[in-house]
């Protein structure tokens, strides 16, 4: 099976919101790999999966998988758009990955020495972002791996539970400081992410 990576930074470059560029990408291609920036909040994104899924289906590709979130509205839609496409789909759910305190997301909080977030109390089970290409792989190049599936790590933690872990693997006060959802988005926009 032919592989091709689809980023800005390969050959030939790919861009979610440069359609021109999915051509290049998609030909020759039987299988794909989705996994669209869900944590983004992009009032277009349902009309562009729909428009990639459909130019997929025109390039001759035959099965979908699509990284999703779980509980994620926006990647519910996605999901419904991949589920009627009449390819072969499987929906890979994940929940919050491991890394993004290690080189995502919240790298610079941990950093910082201070993890700012508006989850309060809730838990997680944190899954290994290398678990999920595990799943993703098998079901791009193996047949029998369709619909549904929900990957999460082996336990609850909260944040302030994840935070006093990485406080003991780096050898210093990692503090986890609930705030509340506004204040984060706001830091978010401040900071131009």
């Amino acid at each position: 099976m032919t592989g091709r990576i689809g980023s800005r930074r390969a050959a030939p470059p790919f861009g979610w919101t440069l359609e021109k560029s999915w051509h290049a990408c998609l030909g020759g291609i039987a299988a794909v790999y989705v996994s669209y920036p869900s944590d983004l909040p992009i009032s277009s994104s349902a009309e562009i999966i729909s428009a990639f899924v459909d130019k997929a289906s025109r390039h001759g590709v035959r099965r979908l998988v699509l990284l999703s979130g779980r509980g994620e509205a926006e990647s519910q839609v996605w999901e419904g758009i991949v589920q009627d496409s009449g390819l072969d789909w499987t929906i890979v759910r994940a929940s919050w990955f491991r890394q993004n305190f290690s080189e995502g997301a919240f790298v610079e909080m941990v950093r910082a020495g201070r993890i700012g977030l508006p989850a309060d109390k809730a838990v997680e089970p944190f899954v290994d972002a290398d678990d999920i290409a595990d799943v993703a792989v098998a079901a791009r190049t193996e047949p029998g791996h369709g619909g549904i599936h929900e990957l999460t790590g082996p336990r609850l933690l909260s944040i302030a539970e994840v935070a006093s872990e990485i406080s003991q693997a780096v050898g210093r006060i990692i503090a986890y400081r609930p705030i509340p959802h506004e204040v984060f988005v706001a830091d978010l926009a401040a900071s131009g992410r």
